[in-house]
């Protein structure tokens, strides 16, 4: 049975950019949350070019893609204030 996840997080391995939002991810133990996908694969390239997206990192949450860490952390610090009501 495979696990239900809130969002994807499109990141590429060695950029600093992926790697401050990875970081967030896992300091609020959202790992349960976020599935991490990596670019250097190529069907997740396509996943992330399906979503429009090209760079990383970048969040899919069902919507709308959201790019570049602060976007991206801001995104997810508004989902853990949302959750936390």
């Amino acid at each position: 049975m495979s696990q239900a996840y809130e969002f994807e997080l499109f990141h590429a391995i060695g950029d600093a950019s992926s790697a401050a939002a990875r970081r967030f991810v896992i300091d609020q133990g959202l790992e349960e949350v976020v599935r991490f996908r990596n670019v250097t694969y190529p069907e997740v390239q396509v996943d992330l070019k399906a979503r429009g997206g090209a760079s990383t990192p970048a969040l899919w949450g069902g919507g709308q893609l959201v790019t570049g860490a602060e976007a991206v952390i801001d995104r997810l610090r508004a989902w853990l204030n949302l959750r936390d009501r």
